[in-house]
């Protein structure tokens, strides 16, 4: 099995990752490097909206590979994960075949014409450089985590009708949490974990300038601070990256120059999401102390 081989050192990693907007640090950096040199699934974790989705983006991107993503939720199951049979187009063949014995038919039914691959099969049988991203892995239910083990083992996938199907090139695969239940250890036994939280100040402050190359650098430094404080708070939801950015194209939008009390009132529903969290904002946050 042909293995990944996309990054030749750290700073390689940092480097190109970089190049597409995506300022990792140092912890990132060097875990993305080890999931790619020892071929190995990264799981990557923390709150939503730090950058776990688009580190897998970035991945792809840098590494001029596809990008097949398993979005999860509630509900999914081996048929939205794996693969799935055309029944409708099974049932037009077996209608056209009706001076068949049910021996041809079913050998015919059963081949790859009417196989559905979902994103695991079809990451599993690239030939291509391929990033698969499982997102959301804590949204779906435990039983999905059984589907998993034999893909991350062995990057393989068993269709009963077919044979085992194993890759001949290994995809570099993420997964990502947002830590809503605890996975099991099977699952974590076979990736390396990365952990990534709200950055500290310096690195939003170059994340939003990457991203809002426009904004004036000392509103910047005052966003930065003012969302450091509102996610100091007890809220509901605190402030995520994402949020961060959106604030920023925000005061740009509106021709700020400053965080003033009007321009923060006026557009804390940017970043806050709930209207007692914003009531909270506005009573607590004190602009001349930031």
């Amino acid at each position: 099995m042909t293995t990944t081989g996309y990054f030749s050192s750290v700073d390689d990693v940092a480097e190109r990752l970089a190049a597409t907007g995506y300022l990792a640090s140092p912890a990132v950096a060097t875990t993305v490097f080890l999931a790619d040199r020892l071929g190995k699934p990264l799981l990557v974790e923390g709150p939503a909206g730090v950058g776990k989705t688009e580190l897998a983006k970035a991945v792809a991107e840098v590494a001029d590979a596809r990008l097949v993503r398993l979005q999860c939720y509630e509900g999914v199951d081996e048929s939205r994960a794996l693969y799935e049979w055309n029944h409708a187009k099974q049932l037009l063949r077996i209608t056209a075949g009706r001076d068949e014995t049910w021996d041809e038919t079913r050998t015919d039914i059963f081949s790859e014409e009417f196989l559905l691959p979902r994103p695991l099969l079809t990451a599993i049988r690239s030939a291509e450089p391929t990033v698969l991203l499982i997102d959301e892995t804590d949204k779906a239910d435990i039983e999905v985590e059984g589907l998993l083990l034999e893909v991350l083992s062995d990057f393989q996938i068993t269709v009963p009708e077919l044979g085992t199907i194993t890759a001949t090139r290994r995809p570099f695969v993420v997964l990502t949490s947002n830590a809503g239940r605890e996975l099991s250890e099977a699952l974590r036994r076979r990736c390396l974990f990365l952990h990534i939280g709200f950055p500290e100040e310096e690195l939003e402050r170059r994340i939003v300038t990457s991203k809002v190359p426009g904004l004036d650098a000392a509103l910047v430094a005052s966003l930065v601070r003012v969302v450091g404080a509102l996610r100091a708070m007890d809220l509901r939801k605190v402030p995520s990256v994402a949020e961060t950015i959106d604030w920023a194209r925000t005061l740009l939008a509106l021709g700020a120059d400053a965080l003033d009390e009007t321009v923060v009132r006026d557009s804390l529903g940017v970043i806050l999401k709930h209207q007692d969290d914003i009531q909270k904002a506005a009573a607590k946050l004190d602009l001349d102390t930031l």
